[in-house]
């Protein structure tokens, strides 16, 4: 397995490896070593990758039931190659993305086209995608990558990754690459988020409609996924979609406990075919998106401009609202994350020809 995932990342998408110090490009090179552990060694853990700083080194530790799975093995490679990465440890506002970025890694090799070639030369198989749509769809709401324990996401937040890599909406600075340009070409020492790094990677785009556009794309997991997107067909019935409440005479409202938070966003299905119209009013900066997918499974967007757009949905199309909490970057912890970013989009919306 590990061989597979080295083939993959290291030798062909060109990841630093982990048997090199992150202190010299020279050598020597080392193996990877990992140490199979009782689980009473790491209560409540599947494994563990542990770092030595003098060395420059990382070794994995790894429960030994688990030592064939890859979600759980290759997740921690991933941990291993980001270190070998070096700029963005000791960085504690990148510090949750560390977990978003090695279940990514992870998600690559087991469900996406990306190790297939690798996996075949060592005889290792493929999987589902472990995309997690109750957490990710359902609370949506939440900061796109929450570090909170016990209720965050920077373990289901890998599918922005994808989308940022897969690049469905040809972005300038998106791309197969982007996820190590980010690690890169973070400015050093700086502790700066990863979404300031992505910033300046961008060009013709903002960050704020990259993030619009992917919680858009998330309305039916149109990231360029096709087992993410079979989960999401599969479960979505029973997500939480409950983002409003009614005011009568089509105007709704965000429900205080799911307004939005730092670059969340609400999706919301609506009812109706024909000609829908939509006007979103905020209290802050927000970037809205009407998303129509039809029954062959493509999907068309439409902004809405200062908040208003309409859009004419065939019989044969079903249509969602996605609202996104766009502000300006913060500097945070999403470990600790501050009161304001977790307030909320406080917005109303007029919705004309369907309902929610």
């Amino acid at each position: 397995m590990l061989e597979a995932a080295h083939k993959c990342f290291i030798e062909q998408v060109g990841w630093r490896t982990p048997g090199l110090s992150y202190k010299s490009d020279a050598g020597p090179y080392y193996k990877q070593n990992v140490y199979k552990t009782e689980a009473s060694a790491m209560p409540g853990a599947a494994a563990q990758t542990w770092t030595d700083a003098a060395a420059g080194l990382s070794f994995l530790k790894v429960v030994g039931q688990y030592m064939t799975e890859p979600g759980v093995v290759v997740h921690e490679f991933g941990h291993a190659m980001h270190y070998s990465e070096k700029n963005w440890i000791d960085q504690t506002r990148t510090g949750a993305w560390w977990e978003s970025i090695a279940n990514f890694i992870a998600e690559l090799y087991i469900a996406m086209p990306l190790c297939d070639e690798a996996k075949k030369q060592y005889n290792q198989p493929s999987g589902n995608s472990m995309i997690d749509v109750k957490k990710v769809i359902g609370d949506s709401f939440q900061v796109l990558v929450d570090g909170t324990s016990g209720s965050g996401n920077y373990y289901q937040a890998w599918p922005f990754l994808s989308y940022i890599t897969n690049n469905p909406d040809n972005y300038g600075g998106l791309g197969k690459n982007v996820l190590l340009d980010m690690i890169r070409k973070y400015k050093l020492n700086s502790d700066e988020t990863p979404l300031h790094s992505l910033e300046r990677l961008l060009s013709g785009v903002t960050i704020q409609k990259v993030v619009g556009r992917y919680w858009a794309h998330m309305a039916y997991v149109d990231i360029g996924h096709p087992k993410a997107t079979q989960v999401f067909t599969s479960q979505r019935k029973s997500l939480n979609y409950a983002n409003l409440d009614s005011n009568g005479n089509g105007k709704y409202t965000v429900k205080s406990a799911r307004a939005p938070r730092y670059m969340g966003s609400n999706i919301i299905p609506l009812k109706g075919t024909g000609a829908i119209t939509v006007a979103v009013t905020a209290n802050g900066q927000f970037t809205a998106t009407l998303a129509v997918k039809a029954t062959s499974g493509s999907v068309r967007y439409v902004d809405l401009v200062d908040g208003k757009g309409e859009v004419n949905v065939a019989s044969w199309e079903e249509a969602s609202l996605v609202v996104a909490n766009t502000p300006a970057l913060v500097l945070y912890d999403p470990f600790k994350i501050p009161a304001d970013l977790n307030r909320g989009l406080s917005y109303s919306v007029q919705i004309t020809g369907a309902t929610p």
